[in-house]
This record gives C-alpha cells, sequence and structure tokens, in this order.
C-alpha cells in the first residue's frame, strides 16, 4: 500500500480508502473483509451517520475499536433524522453538529474521531456558525480535523477561504471530471487534500451494463467503459485502470472505495502496485472524456 499526508494534517492515509457504507455481510465477513483490509495496509475507513440512520457507525466501531491506534476513521455530519424515522433534513447549525458529535463518538465507541466532515453543505448555510462547531470539537479533542464532502464549487471556495478544513471528499471519475474545472487547483494551491468516491462511475466502467450517466448517454458510457478495458493489461483489472486513472491526478489523496468481498477487496487494493499509466493510455481516456464536456452539457 501506498500512502499520502491529507493535507495540512498530520494523517498519512492510505491511497485506498475504505467506503464502509458498502458492507452488507453478516458480523464474521464484515469481520475477515476488515482484518483483511487492515492486512492489505489501508487505513482509512470512512462512514457518516446516516449510514443505516447510524448503525453503519455502529457497526464500524465494533469492527475497529481493537485496531484503534492503527486507523484512521472518518465520519460525516450535516443529515438530521426526522423523530417520525421518515427521512432526514439537512441540518449544519452548531448546536446540532456539537450534539451529532457526541452520538457518532458514542457509536464509534471512540474518544476522538480523526476526520468529521460536514456532509454537503449550500451558500444558504449559516457557514460561521458551521466552521465555528467544528473549531470547538477541535479545542475539545473530540476531533482531529475536519473537512467537507461536496462537489459545488462556490460552496468549496468558502470552507477554502474562511475556514481550517484539511480536505475535500468528491466524486471524481473517468465519467466525472467536474472537479478539474474549479476545485482541484484550487485545493492543491491551498494545501487541502481530496478523497476521491465515485472512482468507478457506479461499476459502469468496470462489470455493470451501459446506462446513462450524468449527461453522458448509454451509448457513451459503453465506449468509455471499452476504452478502459483496451488498455487494461492481461494481468490488471478495469477496476485497477479506473483507480490508477483517479489516482494520477496529484490532487487526490486516496480513493475512497464501497468494497462488500473480499475478492474485490484484493482487486481493488493492488491498483497502487503498478505504475502509472503511459502518457499513451491518458490520452486515449481523456479523449473519452474531456474536461469541457460538462460545461458544454450544462
Amino acid at each position: 500500500m501506498q500512502y499520502s499526508k491529507l493535507g495540512k494534517s498530520d494523517l498519512e492515509i492510505s491511497k485506498i480508502g475504505f467506503g464502509c457504507m458498502s458492507l452488507s455481510g453478516n458480523t464474521k465477513e464484515n469481520e475477515q473483509i476488515i482484518e483483511k483490509a487492515v492486512e492489505l495496509g489501508i487505513n482509512y475507513f470512512d462512514t457518516a451517520d446516516l449510514y443505516e440512520h447510524g448503525e453503519n457507525e455502529v457497526k464500524i466501531g465494533n469492527l475497529l475499536k481493537l485496531k484503534r491506534d492503527q486507523v484512521i476513521i472518518a465520519t460525516k455530519v450535516g443529515n438530521q433524522h426526522r423523530a417520525d424515522g421518515n427521512g432526514w433534513d439537512w441540518n449544519p447549525k452548531k448546536e446540532y453538529i456539537l450534539s451529532a458529535a457526541e452520538g457518532s463518538l458514542k457509536r464509534l465507541q471512540t474518544d476522538y474521531i480523526d476526520l468529521y466532515q460536514l456532509h454537503g453543505g449550500t451558500m444558504e448555510d449559516p457557514i460561521d456558525e458551521t466552521i465555528e462547531a467544528f473549531e470547538i470539537l477541535k479545542q475539545q479533542g473530540k476531533i482531529r480535523y475536519y473537512g467537507i464532502s461536496s462537489i459545488r464549487p462556490n460552496v468549496i471556495r468558502e470552507y477554502v477561504q474562511r475556514s481550517g478544513i484539511v480536505s475535500v471528499m468528491m466524486q471524481y471519475s473517468l465519467l466525472d471530471r467536474r472537479p478539474e474545472e474549479e476545485s482541484l487547483e484550487l485545493l492543491q494551491k491551498n494545501g487541502i487534500g481530496v478523497l476521491g468516491r465515485g472512482s468507478i462511475a457506479q461499476g459502469l466502467l468496470v462489470d455493470k451494463p451501459a446506462a446513462s450517466y450524468l449527461n453522458w448517454s448509454a451509448e457513451e458510457v459503453a465506449h468509455a467503459a471499452e476504452i478502459v478495458h483496451s488498455i487494461t493489461g492481461r494481468n490488471s483489472s478495469s477496476a485497477q485502470t479506473a483507480i490508477r486513472f483517479v489516482l494520477q491526478n496529484q490532487a487526490l489523496n486516496s480513493a475512497v472505495m464501497g468494497i462488500r468481498t473480499q475478492a474485490q477487496l484484493e482487486d481493488i487494493a493492488a491498483a497502487v502496485n503498478f505504475p502509472q499509466l503511459t502518457v499513451q493510455e491518458m490520452d486515449l481516456l481523456l479523449r473519452v472524456s474531456p474536461a469541457h464536456y460538462y460545461l458544454a452539457h450544462r
């Protein structure tokens, strides 16, 4: 496994992160896959209080409590479940964030959260109040660092200018290069780390039947998958190629992947062991999804 420092923090995170929302097996199966992930060098585990009404945090707390000194635990806040259990509402207010952090700490069975992320964000939020909540939690030692999970350039810019975020989690793949337009250069310039999600575009670049995706037609998606497959070597996989494309961007610290089986885990973790894609391979991939595509199709 390879590692990189997340922004201005002292968190050395694995180039492959584990997206915990995907864990769906029984307790024994989940124990085995987490054990194997740690064995393979994955140390970044990402969850959220929204997932499974908080039960995903409970699950991760149980699975990682004996490995706490070996792992980096990240969770998210901002989506408040309704009292009747019917959905949730966006709540970035200080009082709620401080209260929600206590719940996450308890469910995760830990005294501190390594990376606490705002799970979204809009320009209508009380941003200074939101930032104050994270700063208070940091001063109290309940979180080590904080970041946001957002694809919105205007929101990202506000937090870059006004807060002490160390990271931004955003969707980024061959089929979604929007971050290249306004965000990645800004974040890299300001020493803020990037956590990529959706690297294989919901499996469409790997093994799922072609379907429309964002502004792409099913035919365009099929063509992109064909190109990925065509440059994938005999001893590698399409998933590894898609992940290598993401990690080849120097702004990216980690590709956070949803992993359900040990076979998937071993395949994904091995992506970092291959050399970088060649200039010719990158040229083929970049022709599939020119960055200006999204500007032209908004």
